[in-house]
């Protein structure tokens, strides 16, 4: 028998329960590496189903805040942006991805979390009438949330999206 703190674990125990972890972190979808698509595969699944971008800078490299870049980015993420622009009819441009320059945190554009699509009448109008109104963000951008959890904030001149999951 092993003993972990003073206290006796079988090893079969031990094992079920690592497995366990990683299953739940899995499940939750914990930013990491394991769900990371690289910039081809992406920019290939979006020019597949219809999904333009553009880049200020004309370019895809992530560490410079003028180019558009999905390295990164999460298939939910792809998958949701797929969903987004079947379920809508909507032309959709992409204006930003996983690139430096977008605000910190855990649910980021950096981790593969978030898009910006520019601002059409087609989306704000399927934004307006399919989702539910939240309130506003810290920074005074309106939100709509979708019945998936993801959310759409009203950035102006572009939607910055938020896909906790592949729905739209």
């Amino acid at each position: 028998m092993e003993h972990i703190s003073g206290n006796p674990v079988r090893p079969r125990a031990l094992s079920l329960l690592v497995a366990l972890v990683l299953a739940v972190a899995g499940a939750l979808a914990i930013p990491g590496t394991a769900n990371a698509v690289s910039h081809t595969a992406a920019a290939s699944q979006f020019s597949a189903a219809g999904i333009s971008w553009t880049s200020s800078g004309g370019c895809s490299d992530r560490n410079k805040p003028t180019c558009t870049s999905f390295e990164g980015i999460r298939q939910a993420t792809i998958d949701g942006a797929i969903t987004l622009k079947n379920a809508s009819g909507c032309g959709l441009l992409i204006t930003g991805g996983t690139e430096t320059g977008h605000a910190d945190g855990q649910y980021s554009h950096w981790n593969g979390y978030k898009l910006d699509f520019s601002r059409t009448s087609c989306l704000t109008s399927w934004v307006h009438n399919t989702y539910t109104y939240i309130g506003l963000r810290g920074d005074g951008a309106p939100q709509y949330q979708a019945a998936s959890g993801n959310i759409y904030a009203d950035e102006g001149n572009h939607w910055d999206v938020l896909y906790y999951t592949c729905g739209c």
